[in-house]
């Protein structure tokens, strides 16, 4: 995959904004992931044409963190549905994925209404929050407890860091629309972190 192009400079009064956003994820400093370029801005309407709000750079970094964030969620998750040693966490890993396959399905058209590709502009970096491929190869190599343990953990933290960065871009971000799906996430995470600390075993596994 082809590694997205340097970011122009950001207008001095969106860079806080997009600070914010990063900083919750130790990005600025530590990760090593450039912030998302700012789209190009899109040519003046006519006049008598209905205006839209551009996507900010708060707002673009959001939407391309999340996405690939679900994405790889999803593919623990089915894995969990399917190997979990208990039935109520594999019913619990099923509503999930479904849950996180119907976000995907409104954030990926939210990109392409921003004008930016539906590619992991991410890959390669280590994210908090982000289940990585080298975790994927360590849950299908897990059994049994090893696995339970290994899956609520990650989960666990994706839920966690997912539902704070889009507290992020309820505060600092601009789109309404992008908004909008960010609090839906965070009240989609919020009850996933409660059904998951009251799954059976759960708090023995995560200790």
């Amino acid at each position: 995959m082809n590694r997205p192009t340097a970011a122009r400079p950001l207008p001095a009064p969106l860079l806080p904004a997009l600070l914010v956003l990063l900083a919750l994820l130790g990005l600025t400093t530590t990760a090593g992931c450039s912030p998302a370029p700012e789209p190009a801005p899109a040519p003046p309407p006519a006049a008598s044409a209905p205006t839209t709000t551009d996507a900010t750079p708060t707002d673009a970094a959001w939407v391309q963190l999340m996405t690939p964030m679900n994405e790889k969620a999803v593919a623990l998750l089915a894995l969990a549905a399917d190997r979990a040693t208990t039935p109520p966490l594999r019913a619990f890993a099923t509503r999930l994925r479904s849950a996180q396959e119907a976000e995907l399905g409104r954030l990926r058209p939210l990109l392409a209404r921003m004008g930016l590709p539906d590619t992991d502009v991410h890959a390669g970096h280590d994210m908090p929050g982000m289940v990585t491929e080298k975790d994927l190869a360590a849950a299908r190599a897990a059994e049994g407890a090893a696995f339970d343990r290994l899956f609520l953990t990650q989960l666990r933290d994706h839920l966690r860091h997912s539902a704070q960065v889009s507290r992020s871009e309820i505060t600092a971000g601009a789109r309404a629309d992008a908004k909008e799906l960010a609090a839906a996430l965070v009240t989609a995470r919020e009850a996933a972190l409660t059904e998951l600390a009251g799954l059976p075993g759960a708090a023995r596994a995560l200790g």
